[in-house]
């Protein structure tokens, strides 16, 4: 095995022993005090914040973009990662090599190990992660940062950047033990992001999740832009390999955008995209970006795992949605850019997650149903998911593949069954993507 690669096997373990990123505890303390001793990094560049319940990768990576067409030097952090971790810490667009992940965990190393011995609970992993993009990013340097947060808004380790701009994107019910079982109070954990003098891009919002967004907007007396308000999507048409878009920016029109991602999600996540590139650029009514470059920028986006298309003839699709919302708006793409006359859906899913929400969302698109599992030790028991499936499907309906290899070769033995028009979807959980982008041979990206 590669020497390098052995490294970064040998970090990725020692990462693993801390509390997973499905274990919390509510406080900033620890990860303060390590980007106290680093010299808080975060500080040394501006920083565009993200948080919502989907849509927050895609987003960032359209971010990303625009700021690099435009001539940006950008890192960024994004969770979790579909296929290896350097995905996670990206600088110009690109994920850091292993070798990279490896060093900077390294130089950050003794002073995790001090902030551990001076605390109660040692750092978590995702703590020592956002500790090691904050370092990366400084050390690069890096003219602006574009970083997701893990979990909430409030109480997320990325939370010790006072972030310029702030992107919430569409805000419902998910990691209820942690955030709650009200969309109020998910989003008034979420719109903690929003700091004192900051912009807020706002998208499309439940109109409880919308009123105490703003009520936070207003205690700290930030700018605010809604999507449907002062930006959104004019139009869009289904094109080859993405689609054709108009975007409302705070500066104006933007014509004749190919987006190359699918479905009427991935608008509306260029639109928000789109406002807070304008936002911290200072763009308005009487200054618009230049056209061009935003029309480069978006040409280039890549969003691995979301709709993307790993096989043709059959097609075969990989979507990494995990709960009934992003489930919701794949099978709207689904019914309305490809017009399958078969669609089989290969689904595992993660224990703690509503799968029946998810296979409910699912249900009008899809034909038959493969039911799997996933490597990870959260995965749920397919005769589970089994037996959750029955009442919402039938049971002619769908079938159980322990492993997601069988699983997949038989939804596509049973698209081939039809002559023509027929799809696959392996969908229901991030890792899932990431295992089947992984089966066709698709690279980390």
């Amino acid at each position: 095995m590669d020497t390098n690669l052995d490294e970064f096997l040998d970090v990725e373990n020692e990462l693993n022993q801390r509390w997973p990123e499905t274990k919390l505890e509510p406080s900033l303390d620890r990860i303060k005090a390590l980007a106290h001793v680093l010299g808080d990094p975060q500080t040394s560049y501006p920083v565009v914040q993200l948080t919502g319940t989907n849509g927050k990768t895609s987003t960032s990576r359209m971010v990303d973009a625009l700021f690099t067409r435009i001539g940006l030097r950008t890192g960024r952090y994004t969770s979790p990662h579909l296929q290896l971790a350097t995905e996670r810490i990206s600088l110009d667009n690109q994920p850091v090599s292993p070798e990279r992940y490896v060093e900077v965990f390294r130089d950050i190393e003794p002073y995790v190990a001090m902030v551990d011995t001076r605390s109660e609970i040692r750092m978590s992993k995702f703590e020592v992660l956002t500790g090691m993009a904050y370092a990366a990013f400084a050390d690069a340097p890096v003219d602006v940062a574009v970083v997701e947060v893990g979990m909430g808004g409030t109480w997320d380790a990325t939370s010790i950047a006072d972030a310029r701009i702030a992107i919430l994107t569409p805000i419902s019910i998910d990691h209820t033990e942690y955030l709650g079982n009200r969309v109020e109070d998910i989003a008034t954990e979420k719109a903690g992001i929003i700091k004192p003098g900051s912009v807020a891009v706002i998208g499309e919002q439940t109109p409880e999740a919308m009123r105490v967004v703003l009520e936070r907007v207003a205690e700290v007396d930030a700018t605010v832009a809604r999507f449907g308000s002062e930006f959104g999507v004019v139009s869009r048409a289904v094109a080859v390999g993405g689609q054709l878009v108009t975007l409302q920016g705070l500066g104006g029109v933007y014509e004749d955008i190919f987006l190359p991602l699918h479905g009427e999600h991935q608008a509306a996540n260029a639109a928000l995209a789109l406002a807070a590139v304008e936002a911290f650029f200072g763009a308005g009514a009487d200054r618009q970006l230049d056209i061009e470059a935003i029309r480069e920028g978006f040409a280039t986006v890549v969003s691995p795992g979301r709709l993307e298309r790993v096989r043709s003839a059959p097609n075969v699709f990989v979507d990494a949605a995990h709960n009934p919302h992003g489930a919701a708006a794949l099978a709207r793409a689904l019914e309305s850019e490809f017009g399958f006359r078969k669609l089989v859906a290969v689904v595992a899913v993660m224990s703690d997650k509503d799968a029946e929400g998810i296979l409910s969302a699912l249900e009008p698109v899809v034909s038959e149903l493969v039911i799997t599992t996933n490597s990870s030790p959260r995965a749920m028991d397919p005769d589970v998911l089994a037996g959750l499936a029955v009442p919402i499907f039938g049971e002619d309906r769908f079938e159980v593949r322990p492993r997601l290899v069988d699983a997949i070769d038989e939804a596509i033995h049973l698209t081939e069954e039809e002559l023509s028009g027929g799809g696959v979807i392996v969908t229901g959980s991030v890792v899932t993507a990431g295992e089947a982008r992984a089966l066709f041979g698709k690279e980390p990206a």
